[in-house]
């Protein structure tokens, strides 16, 4: 989105609000699939933007949901459920019926409870569930190596589920394409073991790759579309053994985003100009960010007139934690004026602690050339969840 659409939308929409660019979204996933080429499957996780999963561009295979929330927001939105892939690190007999009833195309499972859930579920309906085996990676989520071989080596103790399948993710904002390399260097170590002891191969292997988006250096794609091609060798070399399905959430959602906030206020404390905006840590949130010393793209939206000033830029929050940006040079700011966040398309939105001072969510709006601007949510108030909505 150019300068001019956000300030129509501006118009239109009383700060805080996200607007999110379906058109980027689009644009940057089927740049990921050029990348992967066509024997790579492509999996949205819906925890990075919710709101996207409306508008998933045809290049996605699956869509990764890890919550009963999650699998209610797909339902409400129309989503293809024959789409899905249930995870989540906490699932129980309610949640995975809940699933089945939809009829998701795959069940992952995170632990030996996790399959026998599946496997009951299935079983009550008569059915066999396909499911794929999370491997851990030195944290909750997962399971351990030797317990995964056991459960393989035993797959026939589970006659409602068929074990297609391992899923592997071991973190976000990777930098270096050699940790790809690495990583799925692992898994086909594991995919030959288990083919020799076990006689077993999978039909689907779900990775995770975690590439990095660039919230601080460099506000262009140039490197992040660099790291995506350089490790598209190791996805591809991959995919011609193994049938790979890639799951991302961040590196898709994260450029289509834009956060509007509005000046409320200036103040000089001590030489230090503070700027209160209707927004705040609250509602923005951007990874890696460390007590607001990181700059993320940030434009003044008005007129930039004005001699350019240092402002350090704080939320509505009664903490001293509530600081956007805790040093930057912008144009003259005065009360009124509305600064743009870029790039925060992934997680902000859902991620933030949202009830923290009984403040308003903000409005959330899409965007595309054809069908313009499109509002999905009004702002909404809190405080009823804070006071157990008696008299609301």
């Amino acid at each position: 989105m150019n300068k001019s659409i956000l300030r129509d939308i501006k118009q239109n929409i009383t700060t805080p609000c996200y607007v999110f660019d379906t058109d980027r979204f689009t644009q940057r996933a089927q740049r990921v699939k050029e990348a992967f080429g066509e024997k790579v499957g492509l999996c949205y996780s819906i925890k990075a933007n919710p709101f996207l999963t409306k508008y998933l561009p045809g290049v996605f295979d699956y869509l990764e949901v890890c919550s009963p929330g999650e699998l209610r927001v797909c339902e409400t939105v129309g989503a293809d459920t024959h789409r899905i892939i249930f995870s989540g690190v906490n699932k129980t007999k309610e949640d995975v019926a809940r699933a089945f009833a939809d009829g998701v195309a795959v069940f992952t499972a995170e632990s030996v409870k996790h399959l026998a859930l599946i496997n009951e579920v299935a079983g009550e309906n008569g059915a066999v569930s396909n499911v794929i085996l999370r491997l851990a990676h030195g944290s909750q989520f997962g399971i351990d190596r030797g317990e995964l071989c056991s459960l393989i080596e035993h797959r026939e103790d589970y006659k409602n589920v068929q074990i297609i399948g391992l899923h592997y993710f071991a973190g976000t904002q990777k930098t270096k394409a050699k940790t790809i390399e690495k990583e799925l260097s692992l898994l086909d170590e594991l995919l030959c073991e288990l083919k020799e002891k076990y006689d077993y191969e999978a039909s689907h292997v779900e990775y995770g790759t975690g590439l990095s988006v660039e919230y601080y250096k460099d506000f262009t794609d140039e490197s992040e579309l660099a790291l995506l091609d350089e490790a598209a060798a190791f996805v591809r070399s991959f995919a011609e053994k193994y049938p790979l399905t890639v799951e991302m959430g961040r590196f898709f959602a994260a450029p289509c985003g834009t956060y509007l906030t509005s000046v409320n206020d200036i103040k000089t404390t001590d030489g230090i100009n503070y700027v209160i905006c209707d927004g705040g840590i609250n509602q923005l949130n951007y990874y890696g960010q460390n007590m607001a010393m990181k700059i993320p793209p940030i434009e003044k939206l008005d007129d930039k007139k004005g001699e350019i000033t240092d402002y350090c830029l704080c939320g509505s929050l009664c903490t001293t934690a509530d600081i956007l940006v805790r040093k930057v040079s912008l144009p003259e700011l005065k009360i009124g004026d509305t600064l743009a966040f870029s790039k925060c398309g992934a997680y902000s939105v859902c991620e933030g602690i949202a009830v923290f001072l009984s403040r308003r969510l903000p409005a959330v709006c899409v965007y595309n050339e054809k069908d313009g601007l499109t509002q999905l949510r009004d702002h909404l108030e809190t405080f009823t969840l804070n006071c157990g909505g008696v008299g609301f």
